[in-house]
């Protein structure tokens, strides 16, 4: 069931969000105007680094166990009761489908109880806005612009053009870049989560030690490939002296493994650009965003264009609750459709899926 919704934010009251689409459990509250009134992520690493990855089993049991007292949390600290909200939004795809049923579920009931409407999030829309959040773009982050959503499930170069209104560019044909980090972290016998392990032992690295291939590098279009340079990694590791990996030895094949994606996706980014000569801004989102050498090479590319480099803080690069209340808000405003309690969760939601009719 779809409904439209007049909604005026203003006297409806603020809007509570939650994300539980892998192994974060995030609640946040937002005013209607986007100030963020009380906010709360909690990793779930602890108990997934035993097994060198996340266990989608063991992440829908922690939001199962911390959502209710995570929101009652927040609720309290916003001085709300759930009669105050204006409305409810949660995650409801892509991402593991027990997470999502426990998220989407539990903010379900509390618009049920409430009388308040729900909103199901897509959770790539949820990044994709996230540079429109209130402060972080002088002046606004105006349509449209040029987004690489960078993480461990996506990588790809979408035209922002409005809001529900995505054109995807380019992605990935195999690996995620954020996958590849956690792979080629997990070869090299770093902990998780892989991606920021990796950045600060290549930081000590020289990357030209081990020369590394940069796949689709130069080609046209704006695809990526990483399972190419994962592989490489993996045969160089293989052939080093048995036992741990001597820590210069992994300095240095992490350093030339960051430099390969770099150059990648710098590459990517400037045919993306080039494919969409009506950007106004470029915006980098997702948990790989938070990269500090991937930030400096992308925004190298965006002033060769005469664009910005718009980033979010590096609290909300990874998975967060305040990116999908703002994507609801920005949904609610537009007067696009909202979600009757009946829409069920996907583990596969693509961006495109956003534009097609109700």
């Amino acid at each position: 069931m779809q409904t439209g919704l007049d909604w005026n934010g203003e006297s409806a009251g603020p809007l509570l969000a939650i994300e539980t689409s892998c192994d974060e459990t995030a609640v946040a509250i937002l005013s209607p105007s986007g100030a963020i009134l009380a906010e709360q992520v909690l990793s779930q690493f602890g108990e997934h680094a035993p097994f060198g990855g996340v266990v989608p089993e063991i992440a829908a049991r922690a939001h199962l166990v911390h959502l209710p007292g995570m929101v009652q949390a927040m609720m309290e600290e916003a001085g709300l009761a759930a009669q105050g909200l204006g409305a409810v939004a949660a995650t409801s795809g892509p991402g593991l489908i027990g997470g999502l049923l426990v998220g989407a579920g539990f903010g379900k009931g509390i618009a049920l109880a409430a009388g308040k409407p729900f909103v199901a999030v897509n959770h790539l829309e949820g990044h994709a806005l996230t540079a429109r959040l209130p402060g972080l773009v002088p002046g606004g982050a105006a349509f449209p612009y040029l987004l690489l959503l960078l993480s461990g499930g996506h990588c790809q170069c979408v035209a922002v053009e409005g809001v529900g209104r995505y054109r995807r560019l380019g992605g990935t044909i195999d690996d995620a870049v954020g996958e590849a980090f956690d792979k080629v972290a997990k070869l090299l016998g770093l902990p998780i989560p892989g991606g920021p392990a990796l950045e600060r032992l290549a930081a000590q690295g020289d990357a030209r030690r081990f020369p590394l291939p940069r796949p689709l590098l130069g080609r046209p279009g704006c695809d990526f490939s990483f399972s190419g340079l994962k592989t490489a990694v993996a045969q160089l590791v293989a052939a080093l002296p048995p036992g741990a990996i001597e820590t210069r030895t992994a300095a240095d094949i992490a350093a030339g493994f960051q430099a390969a994606v770099v150059d990648v996706l710098a590459d990517r980014a400037a045919h993306a650009l080039g494919a969409m000569p009506e950007a106004s801004l470029m915006v980098v989102a997702g948990g790989v965003a938070a990269n500090g050498a991937i930030r400096a090479a992308l925004a190298a590319v965006a002033e060769a264009r005469g664009l910005v480099l718009a980033a979010p803080p590096l609290r909300y690069c990874g998975d967060n609750a305040v990116m999908i209340g703002w994507a609801a808000l920005e949904r609610l405003r537009a007067g696009l459709a909202t979600s009757g309690l009946d829409r069920r969760p996907q583990p596969r939601w693509p961006l495109a899926a956003l534009a097609e009719p109700a």
